[in-house]
């Protein structure tokens, strides 16, 4: 298991899958590396679960950092393909939060969950001792709607076109300039633009409509380890190959100056926002089509083939221990 970050898989398969509890008929997709969300047979529909840790980071403002917070909450059930309609959330608040901080915190929350159709169903507020920002809590995002709608990360099929939206490191580069501007060496006119990449840093709309316009076989957000992370892991989690070709993925405006200043490597530094999405090729230009309409860059970067593990101009592609970004953070915080 590594020091930091998520479990493996070697940890995964060992400590983890032999011990889930109970054995229901009704769990349809449990725990698996690389996928995303659970998935449960409720009747004749649907519910697709996806549980994440809570990160407020006031630096970015409470009312803004709420809204940042759910989005990178409702990514992970987002990409089942389902409309993301019920969220849980428990917040295990530092004493220094005032109750001014929470309710513009919440408020932000609240405005981009009925903004995407999400109703809150329960929670736990809290103060505790020992509690810090940015991690207070844990959520749990719910999506219902019918079988034949959910895209499973693992879905990727031999023949599929590989698509990616916004590219590397585009949470990394919004969230670090915008929090720690006045500590990075770029001239004010990259800076501005760098900062402009966190509005970019949520995938629930963009998953939404990749998966209406469709067929998409497989879906997923390039959050912990970056793009090379999220190729390594839809490829192995489907036992496909994945061949891209790096001059074809988009890499936004402000990425390149920003992780060359902090000597970050952006294609396994954290990028929630952008979504690694493998398309029948029938459906590829109405994707394509769709996500441009929305205002979100977009491009066909590869495809899936019948080999196994993720090939980026032929070399293949290892799954970072370490997300990239980290260690600036610690260095900067």
């Amino acid at each position: 298991m590594p020091d930091l970050g998520k479990i493996d898989r070697e940890f995964f398969e060992t400590n983890v899958r032999p011990r889930l509890g109970a054995d229901r008929s009704d769990v349809r997709l449990g725990p698996t590396p690389g996928v995303d969300f659970g998935l449960l047979d409720i009747g004749d529909r649907a519910l697709a679960v996806a549980t994440d840790p809570v990160s407020l980071l006031p630096g970015l403002g409470f009312e803004r950092a709420g809204r940042f917070a759910l989005d990178v909450v409702l990514a992970d059930v987002a990409v089942s393909g389902l409309p993301p309609s019920h969220l849980a959330i428990s917040f295990s608040l530092p004493p220094s939060m005032s109750d001014e901080d929470f309710a513009a915190a919440w408020t932000g929350l609240h405005e981009e969950a009925a903004d995407i159709g999400v109703s809150v169903v329960t929670g736990h507020t809290a103060r505790y001792e020992e509690c810090s920002f940015p991690w207070v809590g844990g959520a749990t995002a719910l999506a219902v709607g019918d079988h034949g709608d959910v895209i499973r990360p693992d879905g990727a099929r031999p023949g599929d076109d590989v698509l990616v939206t916004n590219g590397p490191a585009v949470e990394t580069t919004g969230l670090l300039t915008t929090l720690f501007g006045d500590r990075i060496d770029l001239d004010s006119d990259t800076l501005a633009t760098a900062q402009r990449r966190l509005d970019e840093a949520s995938c629930v709309r963009d998953a939404m409509t990749a998966a209406a316009a469709g067929p998409v076989t497989a879906m997923h957000d390039a959050t912990e380890g970056g793009l090379h992370g999220a190729f390594v892991e839809m490829a192995t989690s489907a036992g496909v190959g994945f061949e891209l070709a790096r001059d074809r993925i988009p890499v936004r405006p402000g990425v390149e100056a920003t992780c060359a200043a902090l000597d970050i490597d952006p294609w396994t530094a954290t990028a929630s926002g952008s979504l690694v999405l493998t398309v029948d090729p029938d459906g590829t230009d109405a994707v394509l089509s769709a996500l441009d309409e929305r205002g979100t860059e977009a491009a066909r970067v590869g495809q899936v083939t019948a080999d196994d593990g993720a090939w980026v101009d032929g070399e293949r592609v290892d799954a970072p221990r370490v997300d990239a970004s980290w260690a600036a953070y610690s260095d900067l915080s």
